[in-house]
């Protein structure tokens, strides 16, 4: 008589057989170039306007796409600190308008005493009456300049700082190697006091404000002296700084090219802004500058001899993400030609800030990366689980695990 078939769990059957998920949908870290320029895109927009409405929404949207696809490496943590920055920025310039002559406006909020100062100070006055006006005043500027700075802390906090050394050209490594180090001299900090506060906690150390300043600082300061040693070495290991033998004329020739170019873009940049100037310092002078730096980079580059393992690759998710960015900025620029007002509202009189449909386009499609870019890997998620704690022998749950355990030896 033939055994019956056995039935089997679904639940049984998924379990092994390996889920099957999209290549779109794997999650993988993106490409650190397409997080800088989302990042560019939003402080130029930020950049256009003093309107604290967009601003705040611009601060918000960074806020949301950090918190959805950042990881949990070092550099992942530093957002809160560019936030916190962004507060003394705007809490500084209002300040900076409150002691040094707040009193230009209507609506005079508190009268200060005023200090005297010499003759040769003359227009610039200490303290006195501050007025509304002025305090908005000093409050839009901040907040535009914090905005920017936490846009950049976004990108900061998304981007692998590594892998972005790989996306520098040849003819750059030098200056790319120093600008990638000096990216991720935030993160490095802000893992170092996480991990010195959770040593002195470990040690019952008690101490809060500035009582624990000198305990946490000088351990920071010695842990980054010892990450900039191991850097320095590891650099040198591998060969950064180390070029083959260059005849005189050639450097000559590639510094002529890169400095000349340069200049150029610069004298290009400034004819184009000025429509009083030259016609041929305008965009000839800017097309020049350009063909001769990249010449100038092209030569330099090819006594860089660089291997990459696992380069990386633009794919339709670094598009789509450094496209929100872009178009978030060209929306602005459109909405402060269409309106300028509204981009920057006066402070005298006073008037309420309003926002334009441009302005929120611009600010829905810069929060687009939050969902369309790929969820970035954990490195907490690849660790094996860990073993549960023993099983007191005689109980209940011993016999059962007793009893799944399989036969080792003995007749089958």
């Amino acid at each position: 008589m033939p055994d019956a078939p056995v039935e089997r769990s679904p639940a049984v059957d998924a379990g092994r057989q390996p889920a099957r998920w999209p290549a779109a949908r794997l999650p993988r870290g993106l490409h650190p170039g397409a997080w800088w320029l989302w990042s560019l895109g939003l402080a130029t927009a930020a950049s256009h306007t003093t309107n604290p409405l967009p601003l705040a929404l611009l601060v918000a949207v960074a806020a949301l796409v950090v918190v959805r696809r950042r990881g949990d490496a070092p550099w992942a943590l530093a957002f809160r600190m560019y936030v916190w920055l962004g507060v003394v920025i705007v809490a500084m310039r209002v300040v900076f308008r409150i002691v040094f002559g707040g009193g230009q406006g209507e609506h005079v909020l508190v009268r200060l005493p005023e200090i005297p100062l010499p003759a040769w100070a003359a227009g610039i006055r200490l303290f006195g009456p501050v007025a509304a006006e002025q305090v908005l005043g000093g409050l839009y500027d901040g907040l535009r300049l914090a905005t920017m700075l936490i846009c950049l802390g976004a990108a900061n906090a998304l981007a692998n700082p590594k892998r972005l050394l790989k996306a520098v050209p040849g003819a750059l490594y030098a200056v790319g190697t120093a600008v990638v180090v000096a990216l991720s001299v935030a993160p490095q900090l802000v893992e170092s006091v996480l991990r010195v506060r959770r040593a002195r906690r470990l040690r019952g150390a008690s101490g809060r404000g500035m009582r624990a300043l000198r305990g946490i600082a000088l351990p920071v300061l010695a842990d980054a002296l010892d990450r900039s040693l191991a850097l320095a070495a590891a650099m040198d290991s591998r060969g950064y700084g180390r070029t083959e033998a260059v005849p005189a004329g050639q450097r000559t020739a590639t510094g002529t090219l890169v400095l000349g170019g340069l200049v150029g873009v610069c004298a290009g940049t400034y004819g184009l802004l000025d429509t009083t100037g030259p016609g041929y310092l305008g965009l000839p002078m800017l097309l020049t500058g350009l063909t001769a730096a990249v010449a100038g980079m092209l030569l330099a580059g090819r006594r860089v001899r660089r291997s990459r393992y696992r380069p990386d690759h633009w794919r339709p998710a670094e598009l789509l993400v450094a496209g929100c960015g872009m178009a978030t900025a060209i929306l602005t620029v459109l909405a402060g030609e269409a309106d300028p007002e509204l981009l920057y509202p006066p402070v005298s009189p006073l008037t309420w800030p309003e926002l334009t449909p441009l302005m929120l386009l611009a600010v829905a499609v810069a929060a687009f990366p939050a969902w369309l870019a790929p969820a970035p890997p954990l490195a907490r998620a690849a660790r094996p689980p860990a073993a549960g704690p023993p099983v007191p022998a005689g109980t209940e749950a011993a016999r059962l695990t007793d009893s799944r355990a399989p036969a080792t030896g003995g007749n089958a």
